[in-house]
């Protein structure tokens, strides 16, 4: 091939223009122009379904069936699984059915494939393919061709799988976080939470609700990781841990309950909780914490520290010893501020170091009023870890 023709065909799948097209439609013009210059009849775009490793058919031209019937591919099955496991280009000059998974193609009548890995920062997010229905010996600069197609492609599928993402971590955060903390007689709370990541949503949650002994169930946790995958194990754990509410008031048996879900449900996942319940008469607080840092407790007339109070294996840590449970008085004024480790640990310095800014900060004073001078004066500007603060005051 001359110069100029294997540089305009280059041009063709690098041109500005795409950049200014939706995800979607950049994905559909570039299946088009690359089918319109390898002289294919197909082009497919399959996007690795990292939780399932399969190979999920996204945009095609000629094979839009795939998309319809929702084909998945195995990784290391098939032609498309081979390229993705194999990360390298695949030519099949001769397909047969024992060649591939997708049932569209035999019945599309392709003879010839061309498949190459879609790559980012190293790992595989997709494979790119073209098939002809007559047989095809594919050149080195056709197999160049469709790698950069397979670049441009990777990175409108990186785009599309964050805003995916994004959009279903804010609904989980509309659904996960309590949108207003409820009103009761004698008590106020508030509350704060700052992602530390571009999802908007992680590991870190609260929850406060009712109980039917009349009692106040209060709970923060963290689940380790960020983004959409620590947000899903998160929901689960707090639907658990309300439902494990309704079946003991004794906040160590409800966290003991929670801990077997994990173990055996969300194995891997390194989760801590601190649960609490405040009493109709709001003079007592009992507490249990499963690996979670100790609340602030803040009383007039006294010096603000830590809760005493023991601190439990993290959830789904086998062979955990009986979980405690503590009881401390909430006198007339008092706060108690729970917080996630996002709010005070730093890299340059010691846990330790960051409690004790917070516990100069906090005060026995209307929560709105603490949460603000907590997050304005101990949190990080740019936090990298989710944070999760919530405070609660007896008036």
């Amino acid at each position: 091939m001359r110069d100029d023709e294997r540089l305009r065909r280059l041009e063709a799948v690098t041109d500005a223009a795409l950049s200014r097209l939706d995800v979607s439609d950049l994905l559909d013009e570039l299946l088009d122009r690359v089918r319109d210059l390898l002289e294919a009849d197909t082009a497919a775009i399959m996007l690795l379904d990292s939780h399932a490793q399969q190979l999920v058919a996204t945009a095609a031209k000629g094979l839009e069936q795939e998309i319809r019937q929702g084909i998945r591919v195995p990784m290391g099955r098939g032609f498309a699984g081979r390229v993705a496991q194999g990360r390298r280009p695949l030519v099949l000059q001769d397909v047969t059915a024992d060649d591939v998974v997708s049932p569209v193609l035999i019945e599309k009548g392709v003879r010839s494939l061309l498949g190459v890995p879609m790559l980012a920062a190293g790992e595989i997010i997709g494979v790119l393919h073209v098939g002809t229905c007559t047989p095809r010996q594919f050149t080195p600069d056709d197999v160049r061709l469709l790698e950069v197609a397979a670049d441009r492609a990777g990175a409108a599928g990186q785009i599309r799988a964050r805003k995916l993402d994004q959009a279903a971590a804010l609904a989980l955060q509309r659904s996960l976080l309590p949108p207003v903390l409820p009103e009761l007689p004698g008590l106020s709370l508030a509350a704060r939470y700052v992602p530390g990541h571009e999802f908007g949503l992680g590991g870190d949650w609260y929850d406060v609700f009712r109980l039917p002994s009349g009692s106040l169930g209060l709970v923060i946790g963290d689940v380790s990781g960020h983004g959409l995958a620590s947000a899903v194990v998160m929901g689960r754990v707090r639907s658990a841990l309300r439902a494990y509410t309704l079946m003991s008031d004794d906040p160590a048996e409800v966290l003991t309950l929670l801990d077997r879900k994990v173990r055996h449900f969300e194995a891997g996942s390194l989760t801590t909780a601190l649960y609490a319940t405040i009493a109709p008469g709001q003079a007592t607080i009992r507490l249990s914490s499963a690996g979670h840092l100790r609340p602030v407790i803040a009383v007039p007339g006294r010096a603000t520290g830590l809760v005493d109070m023991p601190v439990d294996a993290p959830l789904g840590v086998a062979g955990v010893r009986e979980r405690r449970c503590t009881s401390i008085e909430l006198p007339p004024k008092a706060l108690v501020l729970c917080y996630t480790d996002g709010l005070i640990e730093r890299r340059d310095r010691i846990i330790d170091a960051g409690i004790e800014a917070l516990i100069e900060v906090v005060r026995p004073a209307a929560p709105e009023i603490v949460c603000s001078e907590v997050m304005t004066s101990v949190g990080p500007d740019q936090p990298t870890d989710d944070i999760a603060v919530l405070a609660v005051h007896r008036k």
